[in-house]
């Protein structure tokens, strides 16, 4: 009995570890559509910096995750938690990625967006940055209902995308001389994408989790 109880609490100290590394990784994207609003390239430094961070804490999870599994052998409740922080923390980890290449473009770029189209990729990043929140939150919370929303959200980013790329594509034949900055913005909301796709990768691990079932195949 002593020994569970033990292996619950490290369970639990894993969820911390991943509610840490997710905050870390929200932080990234705060700094990231910060640094996109007021083109304050020490901002976007620091974001490109602090990319270090999250990849240690994924290694220090993951190898905290094989020593769970090595420790007992884990009931399959448990090994689904574990396979879901192991595969999360992958997902958390390319988003903290994403965002440091925003966070690089946002370094070189010369000229930031303005008006309009600063407005449509800022929610662009609000939308996804709340996407990430909220699919840490639904595995906290082992909450499917949450996963489901979420999931559906990524619809809301993909639609900026698709329309922020099609005025950016005309931009680029009208204002041949603005080319390269609009080239930039068209990487933005790309990496923007990404980190909505991520998010969803992380709900769908959260489905598997709870259900054992991963994208309609059962495997646990």
């Amino acid at each position: 009995m002593y020994a569970r109880q033990m292996f619950d609490v490290e369970l639990e100290e894993l969820s911390a570890a991943l509610i840490t590394m997710g905050a870390m990784a929200t932080e990234s994207i705060d700094k990231t559509i910060m640094a996109i609003n007021t083109g304050n390239r020490q901002m976007a430094e620091t974001v490109f910096k602090g990319d270090d961070l999250i990849d240690d804490m994924e290694k220090k999870i993951e190898h905290r995750c094989l020593r769970l599994l090595l420790k007992q052998q884990p009931v399959a409740s448990d090994l689904r938690k574990i396979s879901t922080a192991i595969k999360m923390i992958t997902d958390i980890e390319r988003i903290g990625d994403a965002s440091s290449d925003i966070a690089e473009i946002c370094m070189s770029c010369e000229n930031s967006p303005t008006g309009e189209l600063l407005e449509d990729i800022t929610k662009m990043a609000e939308a996804g940055r709340s996407m990430v929140s909220d699919s840490i939150k639904a595995y906290v919370d082992e909450d499917l209902e949450l996963a489901k929303k979420t999931i559906d959200a990524d619809d809301i980013v993909d639609d900026y995308f698709d329309s922020i790329k099609t005025i950016l594509i005309d931009k680029i034949r009208t204002e041949p001389e603005r080319s390269g900055d609009f080239i930039d913005y068209l990487m933005i909301i790309k990496y923007l994408e990404r980190i909505g796709d991520h998010a969803v990768n992380i709900c769908e691990w959260v489905q598997f989790y709870k259900t054992g079932m991963h994208k309609n195949e059962r495997i646990v």
